[in-house]
């Protein structure tokens, strides 16, 4: 909106001609959502406490200190995030890029999933909400259709392809296959950081770390002299995708805000499957897929915890970790919430500059 509102008068006034660059229209959409989100938290946690007698209801299988410590927290606060993403994306990027909406759009119905099945969960006053199956039938038809419609935005000569990391000219053509691996990015992006939202501040800030490393990787990729220098396959109309990503940086700020321990309010699923679901998308609008795993290596490793402790179980009646998904194995040590949240920080940013020095080793 801002864009194409004041990118008019630059004839008129010269230093308006600021809204043609993505860095400076970036630190404005930042700055934006975080105020929204500050603004807009308070109300929206009393409103949340009024809708939510209860709360969040809490695991009967979790670890003993959620009931005490964590009941009585209102979820749905993914709704603040994605109102401050959505309106400050709105104000500052060039919504004549089809990539923009897309994305938009695939982040937004994500939520919308979310938001039902706390809703269930609210109403129900249980942990279960939105039966799974449904859940993934909807995330793969959503998916399926954002997939679709960003690789009609490449040429078909790379439109199924993917690069490998660290691996200057080796490129691999998934032809028909393309379509339920973009599928799988996105469903498995999304479900990968909804099973690290368990604990106060854990989840979004590695999300901000993977979306700042993404909005680097937007604004190289859709430059045509940076992306020849790194030798990355420059995309056109991508760069305009860091503007998104810092909306969702500042949006997550402002959200942090009220979730830093103890958390006034819990994401959700509204939060925590909409920005999985930004995160896998921009990946496939980026091209950089496989560098996805890596900087959000930690989602994966929550998620391959889950997994490994389900077959463990149905197969030998063991189970390898004290409690799944990783983090409450840690607290079943007798780790403090604070210290396993800081040191899975630390994880996160460790595997974004490792995800981010694959650009230049190649």
């Amino acid at each position: 909106m801002f864009p194409e509102l004041f990118l008019n008068y630059v004839d008129y006034f010269q230093p308006l001609n600021v809204f043609r660059y993505i860095t400076f229209r970036t630190g404005g959409a930042v700055l934006t959502a975080l105020l929204i989100s500050f603004l807009l938290g308070p109300f929206l946690i009393k409103n949340l406490k009024k809708f939510q007698s209860i709360g969040q209801p809490i695991r009967d299988d979790g670890p003993t200190s959620h009931l005490m410590k964590k009941k009585g927290t209102p979820t749905m606060g993914g709704l603040l995030i994605l109102f401050a993403f959505l309106c400050s994306t709105i104000l500052w990027s060039k919504l004549d890029n089809i990539l923009v909406w897309i994305i938009l759009i695939t982040s937004t119905f994500f939520g919308l999933i979310g938001l039902y099945d706390d809703w269930l969960k609210v109403k129900r006053k249980s942990t279960r909400g939105l039966r799974g199956k449904y859940k993934l039938i909807l995330q793969i038809l959503i998916s399926l259709i954002a997939v679709f419609l960003i690789n009609q935005q490449f040429p078909i000569n790379y439109a199924s392809t993917v690069s490998l990391p660290f691996f200057k000219e080796l490129v691999i053509d998934l032809g028909i296959f393309y379509l339920p691996f973009g599928i799988l990015v996105i469903v498995g992006s999304s479900n990968a950081v909804n099973l690290t939202d368990g604990l106060d501040g854990l989840a979004i800030v590695p999300v901000m770390i993977a979306c700042l490393s993404f909005a680097l990787i937007s604004y190289l990729v859709g430059n045509i002299n940076f992306s020849n220098y790194l030798q990355i396959t420059y995309v056109p109309g991508v760069g305009e995708l860091a503007v998104l990503a810092g909306a969702l940086i500042g949006a997550g700020l402002g959200f942090l805000w009220f979730n830093a321990p103890p958390a006034m309010v819990f994401m959700g699923d509204t939060g925590s499957l909409s920005l999985g679901a930004f995160l896998g998308s921009t990946a496939l609008a980026v091209r950089h897929e496989i560098v996805l795993i890596i900087i959000g290596g930690l989602f994966v490793l929550e998620t391959v915890s889950v997994i490994i402790q389900v077959i463990s179980f149905k197969l030998t009646g063991k189970r390898i970790f004290k409690m799944a998904p990783l983090h409450h194995h840690f607290e079943q040590k007798g780790w403090e919430e604070s210290t396993i949240v800081i040191r899975f920080w630390i994880i996160a940013v460790i595997l974004a500059l490792i995800g981010l020095s694959s650009l230049k080793l190649r």
